[in-house]
């Protein structure tokens, strides 16, 4: 029962989350800051009150380890966020974050030391050629139908080349935090909801170097169009709302995973996750008519099939059907 709940936290809270998202940066692309303080401030709000019971419960891993993963945490939080200011589409957003695999895959043979059977060198090889494909393919889109000079349309690609790197960064950057945290893991333990708190609740005062911009979309968000709210009979700027419940419904999604992951062994985990990202796909593209070509469809196949392949999913789903027959026979 705990898992049919947690699996539907994850597909409603995540999903409605990137409908949200995609409300937002469509109204103002560089809302970035203001959407990832909101989220930051929320999580750690919750994590005070339920999880330290307002500061007065120790935590199990020195605060300096959690220094240094706060500090990898914030940096690819808000470079991901901001990235979308950079004519990002929010379907190659999803594709590209999806590509973690590779990122972990070359860090963890680096860095561990580890080796990897054939089957997942050639899932690497399925999803950075999937991903390749769709870059290409939104390059090819970044001017398409606009009127504009050569000139503006070189700028307006290097614009999009520069939000490109800013992904590639973050997940890099993203792929050596999960090395740390499994190395710290290891070390004291897993505590996920202490982690959840402190890499929420740390970074809240780098906020203030981001005060202006966070400043300067408040009040583009108090100007937006007032939508009448049943439950207070009160008028609210829309841009508020839909920051609301992009923050509620992110708290759901985390939320959700947290459950799987006590409730479920990782590869269930990993498999409803891959679902989720696929889903979020299929809204965003359907909902917002976002431009999604037939090669964009074949990159995100290649993606999605490699993360499978990765993770084995599909072999341990033949492995518990032959046994389901062998059962029957």
């Amino acid at each position: 029962m705990n898992t049919i709940f947690a699996v539907s936290l994850v597909f409603v809270g995540c999903c409605s989350n990137v409908v949200f998202l995609e409300l937002l940066v469509r109204e103002f692309p560089g809302c970035g800051n203001i959407v990832t303080f909101a989220q930051f401030a929320f999580i750690a709000l919750e994590g005070f009150i339920f999880e330290t019971n307002f500061g007065s419960k120790k935590p199990a891993i020195p605060l300096r380890n959690y220094v240094i993963m706060v500090t990898m945490f914030f940096t690819v939080s808000v470079i991901n966020n901001y990235a979308l200011n950079f004519n990002i589409a929010m379907p190659l957003h999803m594709i590209f974050r999806s590509g973690s695999l590779i990122a972990n895959m070359i860090l963890g043979i680096i860095i561990l030391k580890k080796r990897y059977t054939k089957s997942k060198y050639i899932s690497i090889v399925f999803v950075s050629l999937g991903i390749f494909i769709c870059t290409i393919m939104s390059a090819k889109q970044v001017n398409m139908g606009q009127d504009v000079t050569e000139e503006q349309s070189f700028y307006s690609f290097l614009h999009w080349l520069l939000g490109i790197a800013m992904l590639t960064f973050a997940l890099l950057m993203s792929a050596r935090m999960g090395i740390f945290q499994e190395t710290l893991y290891k070390q004291y333990g897993k505590h996920s909801k202490e982690a959840l708190f402190y890499n929420h609740c740390l970074p809240l005062p780098g906020f203030l170097l981001l005060a202006s911009d966070i400043y300067n979309h408040c009040v583009l968000f108090s100007q937006s169009a007032p939508v009448e709210v049943p439950v207070i009979g009160k008028a609210v700027p829309v841009m508020w709302i839909y920051l609301l419940m992009n923050v509620i419904t992110q708290y759901v999604c985390i939320r959700g995973v947290f459950i799987l992951t006590t409730e479920c062994a990782s590869l269930t985990v990993t498999l409803v996750v891959t679902l989720r990202k696929f889903v979020s796909l299929i809204i965003s593209i359907l909902y917002f008519h976002n431009p999604f070509t037939t090669w964009h469809w074949v990159g995100t196949a290649l993606v999605f099939v490699g993360t499978l392949l990765y993770t084995e999913v599909l072999g341990s789903i033949g492995t518990a059907l032959r046994r389901e027959k062998k059962k029957e026979e």
